[in-house]
């Protein structure tokens, strides 16, 4: 006891002598700013020491990789076994054009695709409806019917790739598409893997491509965890996304508290409508997260969504299985730091939010091209982008060893604090009624957009800084190329749509349009009709007006 004494009273004389240090400091060079803070204005100390992390127990908080509360890592051997998965969001013009972009990207070392949808086909609507004129592949891959989806996936192992669609609306039919035409390819859906976004959710919180009201919109997408969970074992039905609602302005906070309260929502549902074990569906769900600028909280943020998840499964949901306590996560670097303004600074930006990315444990990773804020990424820029990401793997030692900052003062401190405050946020929705009740009550629409609004007044004031946009502006002197659609994309993708109405069997296509309504009506699960009405060449717009007609078109109120 008395030794101990002796090393407390030690530590606070040096902590002492160190104060009496800094007040000298300070009075001859004051500190730069008045407040140090994260991007999402969590103050920063000076320092952090043992004091701050001293209510710590290393077995039950912080771990071994691959064990619970998988703080670290739900892999033992982190990176050295395998890489995280190097998967570049691509896709735009047509299906034939995102294809090339995807054969390159594999010849270039890409380990997994991932698919971005033009906005008529993320709407539901067809290349030649009235709603989508002039917007057919500009900002990702026209699919109107299998057709497409057939050129999009040519020459694609597709039981060799996984696959990443974010589609959320009209998930169930894009999804369809894909189980179709890997039967027609006589690939079994048991050896079929990748992800559909199809998170909802979120769509109502922050990005709002929406359709159908809430309730009906989680129907559809517990009738894909249902029917993934019986026939396509090897899917990631839903990609609960935290990434747009950190675009839509949201605190680091925020996205991780929303994400995982939307997460646990969809758990919910599938248990109550489908009756399923949660350990029969919860190990292939999976999450999606920004990662922005501020390299410490965004580490501290992927290490908290670990440990909150893994505590939930297992106490929240009763779940036995390890494998449903894991939190598999995509991440993709931050397009809201990204500027127009002296675009070739966005290299630095990307790398430095991917590494944050990796020291946090992603299992995926997307890296933003550096003209995408500008229009849709040139080859060049891709491939920077995806070189970024190998250079961090195989040159920068990062993948070297586990969870490295693990046991830093600050990062175990931070983590911690990011923790309680997401819980507080869930509790607080929980005490709503749940996340679809928080929606309709608009608190988490006005949480982010009171966040956005103090981060934007703080842009204005100078308290903090965007390099070329409030500190050393200067005019650009180097121009960068631009990417463009052209318009010849949307006449020929219109032709090829009413070539495929005039040759199909349209009794067959109207039936299996009656039999998707009648499993609306009756509650059943839409898969196994849209799978076979995609077969029939039915149009994603006819499928999404079923789903419009039977559960009605939702509006949200914050726009009307």
């Amino acid at each position: 006891m008395l030794f101990i004494k002796e090393v407390l009273d030690s530590s606070s004389k040096m902590r002492k002598k160190w104060e009496d240090e800094v007040k000298k400091s300070v009075a001859k060079w004051a500190d730069q700013k008045p407040r140090w803070s994260t991007v999402s204005d969590l103050e920063i100390k000076r320092l952090y020491t043992p004091e701050d992390i001293k209510e710590m127990d290393f077995e039950k908080d912080i771990g071994y990789p691959g064990q619970y509360p998988f703080l670290r890592g739900n892999q033992v051997t982190g990176y050295r076994g395998k890489y995280w998965t190097f998967r570049m969001f691509s896709g735009m013009g047509s299906a034939k054009d995102t294809n090339q972009r995807w054969h390159m990207l594999l010849k270039e070392g890409q380990t997994g695709l991932s698919t971005a949808f033009d906005f008529p086909t993320l709407m539901g609507y067809d290349t030649d409806s009235p709603k989508a004129r002039g917007e057919c592949g500009k900002c990702g891959v026209a699919i109107d019917t299998l057709e497409d989806f057939l050129q999009l996936v040519d020459g694609i192992p597709m039981d060799k790739v996984t696959t990443s669609m974010t589609i959320n609306p009209p998930a169930t039919i894009l999804w369809a598409m894909y189980c179709a035409a890997a039967e027609i390819k006589g690939i079994s859906l048991s050896k079929i893997g990748g992800t559909i976004q199809n998170d909802m959710l979120k769509e109502f919180i922050a990005q709002k491509t929406l359709m159908c009201p809430p309730e009906a919109s989680v129907k559809l997408i517990s009738d894909t965890v249902e029917f993934g969970t019986k026939h396509v074992p090897k899917w990631n039905t839903i990609s609960i996304s935290g990434y747009h609602i950190r675009e839509a302005g949201s605190t680091a906070v925020q996205e991780l508290a929303f994400t995982l309260r939307d997460g646990m929502e969809y758990v919910e549902d599938v248990i109550k409508r489908k009756g399923l074990d949660v350990d029969s569906f919860a190990p292939r769900l999976s999450f999606f997260f920004n990662s922005h600028i501020d390299f410490f909280e965004e580490i501290a943020k992927l290490r908290a969504a670990r440990r909150i998840w893994a505590k939930a499964m297992r106490e929240r949901y009763k779940s036995k299985d390890e494998r449903s306590w894991w939190m598999r996560f995509h991440t993709q670097t931050a397009g809201c730091s990204l500027t127009a303004q002296q675009p070739y600074n966005n290299v630095v930006r990307t790398a430095t939010e991917a590494l944050a990315a990796v020291l946090g444990g992603t299992q995926s990773l997307h890296t933003n091209s550096l003209d995408e804020v500008l229009c849709l990424p040139s080859d060049h820029a891709v491939q920077i982008a995806l070189r970024t990401q190998q250079i961090i793997a195989e040159e920068t030692g990062a993948a070297n060893t586990i969870d490295p900052l693990a046991g830093s003062y600050f990062i175990e401190a931070l983590t911690n604090e990011m923790e309680q405050q997401a819980w507080d946020y869930i509790h607080k929705i929980d005490e709503m009624g749940g996340m679809v009740a928080a929606i309709e009550k608009g608190f988490p629409q006005l949480e982010i957009a009171d966040a956005a609004y103090k981060y934007q007044q703080q842009i204005d004031a100078g308290e903090k800084i965007m390099i070329g946009i409030n500190k050393y502006v200067s005019e650009d002197k180097s121009p960068i190329p631009f990417l463009e659609i052209d318009d010849k994309v949307e006449t020929e993708q219109i032709g090829r749509l009413s070539a495929v109405r005039k040759k199909r069997d349209n009794k067959a296509v109207k039936k299996s349009l009656d039999d998707i309504k009648a499993a609306c009506k009756k509650g059943e699960n839409v898969m196994p009709y849209c799978i076979e009405a995609v077969k029939n060449l039915a149009s994603v717009q006819e499928i999404c007006d079923v789903y419009r007609e039977v559960f009605g078109e939702y509006r949200d109120p914050g726009l009307y």
